[in-house]
């Protein structure tokens, strides 16, 4: 009963604010179209770089509503599926850096000492490179893919979540019902997973929604000089770089995978404020 009144008021005021809303509806758009959008791309051959020269660079139309690119593929059909490839990619980037980052975050902020400085030392070791020069840097070293890519980026992000996670667990250390738990004879681990962690969860899940969106820009980004994914893989950072030749004569080829970019990276920043509103009522500035 408490949580579905929970709930209804949280749908209350998410509901209340218009951006918020537009977010949660660009989101869900995106997520919508990556489900179910092998089965609903007109031309699924595309996908795979299928050759039809004789209908290249044609422009938006009937038979293909955002145009074709320059061997003659659906541009809608590979940017759909690409949708699949970016979301799945800026989840899976969020959720390992997450994986990473909470725990040793808590873990500094609660134990202090000298794991505290060990941990917060290597966090500021990352977080003293720019985090675009950084992944650059690893995935050239790596080898240019996707996966290389997402593994290059995980060691950019969770840096970010190591600072969160320890400002959070500093703050809450010292409250009472944490000397209870101490006073009680539960063990570290305990209070870790039962009493900080659960505490910390707000603002953590508040920087996951809007680093779903920044992941998938990041990718984008490596995409567009080469370093993502590799063709004939649909990936809209790939696809605007190839496009960017074609620029401005055939500009649906650079403007429609763009524009999904655009969509979900400020769909993921709007929910996130959104989410952060709720959680943290104390955020909001409103």
């Amino acid at each position: 009963m408490v949580m579905s009144r929970s709930l209804r008021l949280a749908a209350w005021q998410l509901g209340r604010s218009f951006a918020s809303m537009l977010g949660l509806v660009l989101v869900a758009v995106i997520v919508l179209l990556a489900l179910i959008g092998p089965w609903i791309v007109p031309y699924p051959d595309d996908v795979a770089g299928a050759v039809r020269l004789a209908g290249k660079l044609q422009p938006p139309s009937a038979a293909h509503w955002f145009g074709t690119d320059e061997v003659g593929n659906d541009v809608l059909t590979r940017t759909i599926i690409g949708a699949r490839l970016s979301l799945l990619v800026g989840i899976g980037i969020t959720l390992a850096a997450a994986a990473i980052g909470v725990p040793l975050g808590i873990l500094a902020g609660t134990v202090g000492g000298r794991a505290r400085e060990i941990i917060m030392r290597l966090t500021d070791l990352f977080l003293s490179v720019p985090g675009l020069v950084l992944a650059i840097a690893l995935v050239a070293a790596l080898g240019a893919g996707i996966f290389n890519a997402m593994i290059a980026l995980v060691l950019v992000w969770w840096p970010g979540y190591v600072r969160l996670a320890e400002s959070k667990a500093l703050s809450i250390r010292e409250e009472a019902y944490i000397e209870a738990a101490r006073v009680a004879g539960a063990h570290r681990l305990r209070i870790l997973w039962r009493h900080v962690l659960p505490n910390s969860i707000s603002p953590i899940i508040v920087k996951m929604s809007m680093d779903i969106g920044q992941a998938i820009l990041a990718v984008a980004s490596l995409g567009f000089i080469g370093l993502g994914a590799k063709p004939p893989t649909p990936e809209w950072g790939a696809m605007i770089s190839i496009a960017r030749g074609y620029l401005p004569d055939w500009w649906w080829y650079a403007i429609f995978p763009g524009a999904f970019i655009y969509a979900s990276v400020l769909g993921f920043n709007l929910l996130g404020d959104g989410l952060r509103d709720i959680l943290d009522p104390r955020s909001n500035r409103g």
